[in-house]
């Protein structure tokens, strides 16, 4: 699959399939690391990263401690021309062969493979997360929901990082399963809310009963 033929990302999308930060991802830019082929940039300025490109963006930070910046760099240079030949299906015969992804520079060896492998698994949740969530402007104002469901996917995100068991979080939402909890974390984390987030209610029990009523007197006013 060429580059051009791929999918692009935005920087948050990106930075969830590499496993690094945003600020990562951008820095990846602003300081010449990944070749100019492996992103694109819009009129607007708007950064959208090919997907074989976070292969090489999460061996960057990821082996930080292991090698220098110049050693990653030079890798990156020599790796970028072997990018269009990766498949991002998981069965691909291609993206299997590890000897593709060894790159050996003098005395070092570098192996690629573990971060392609990392990336195809990455790239394919996101793609479960995207097509768990639906936006239909005749439900909830066309916020986006699980699909089958009423359910704000924002607001399942919201509760489960606040630390709500996911056991609370189905008993709260009827029609809600285990694996769409992880899955609307992951959208909420590669598509995170523009402006002010809106309150997001507790999740609590349908029946509550008053167990203590505790009234206290009014004071006096003093003449």
């Amino acid at each position: 699959m060429s580059l051009q033929a791929q999918p692009t990302l935005t920087p948050t999308e990106a930075a969830v399939v590499a496993s690094v930060t945003v600020r990562d991802v951008n820095r990846v830019i602003d300081e010449r690391i990944l070749p100019d082929e492996l992103y694109v940039v819009a009129n607007d300025r708007t950064r959208r990263f090919f997907v074989d490109s976070c292969v090489l963006i999460a061996f960057y930070f990821k082996t930080a401690n292991q090698l220098t910046a110049e050693e990653r760099i030079k890798t990156i240079a020599d790796a970028s021309s072997r990018l269009p030949s990766i498949s991002m299906k998981k069965n691909s015969r291609r993206s299997a062969s590890r000897s593709k992804w060894v790159i050996t520079e003098d005395f070092l060896t570098i192996d690629l493979a573990p971060f392609v492998k990392s990336v195809q698994e990455r790239f394919s949740r996101l793609q479960e997360a995207r097509a768990l969530v639906v936006e239909d402007p005749e439900i909830l104002g066309g916020i986006p929901i699980v699909r089958n469901t009423r359910i704000p996917v924002y607001d399942v995100a919201a509760s489960a990082s606040t630390g709500i068991s996911t056991d609370r979080l189905l008993a709260a939402y009827p029609g809600l399963r285990a694996s769409d909890v992880d899955l609307a974390v992951l959208y909420a984390e590669a598509n995170p809310q523009r402006g002010r987030p809106r309150r997001v209610p507790s999740p609590s029990p349908r029946k509550v009963s008053l167990v203590a009523q505790r009234r206290l007197p009014r004071r006096k006013r003093s003449a």
